[in-house]
């Protein structure tokens, strides 16, 4: 594979092009990389204080009692906005829905492994566990292997 970086002028005209003969879950990958490079959004964390959060960085997003809770590895932000909101804003960077309250981040994700009664646990590089429910398990499994 040959790789390219030409400098542009402008700020607008920042691109990633990907030339490829098949569509692998590699290529999706990077894709949803290069879409999440940059991106943002702000947060409250518990002491009211407002942070700027990289997309890069959330691992997830949890809906509670009707707030939405984007989680790093470290730190968890509230955020404005509905879940179904941050699933459908995301979806293209790589965050697939995999529970009636949470959206995961495929970037974040180490490995699934089967659970109980249909459901999945997904194992995340930070070490949580988070559980992939029968609804929402083939679309994952779909993503993960890139076929979705």
């Amino acid at each position: 594979m040959r790789v390219f970086i030409r400098n542009v002028a402008n700020p607008d005209d920042e691109r990633v092009i990907i030339e490829c003969v098949r569509v692998t879950p590699e290529i999706e990958e990077i894709r949803a990389f290069a879409l999440t490079k940059g991106e943002g959004l702000s947060g409250t964390t518990d002491g009211q204080q407002k942070e700027r959060i990289a997309l890069e960085d959330v691992c997830y997003f949890e809906a509670v009692d009707e707030k939405v809770f984007a989680c790093t590895a470290d730190k968890v932000y509230e955020i404005s906005g509905r879940l179904y909101e941050v699933e459908q804003a995301y979806e293209e960077c790589g965050f697939v829905r995999c529970s009636k309250s949470v959206v995961l981040n495929l970037m974040k994700l180490n490995s699934i492994s089967p659970a109980l009664n249909g459901r999945f646990l997904a194992h995340m590089k930070n070490g949580e566990k988070l559980m992939i429910s029968r609804k929402y398990a083939s679309a994952v499994i779909e993503k993960v292997m890139g076929e979705g």
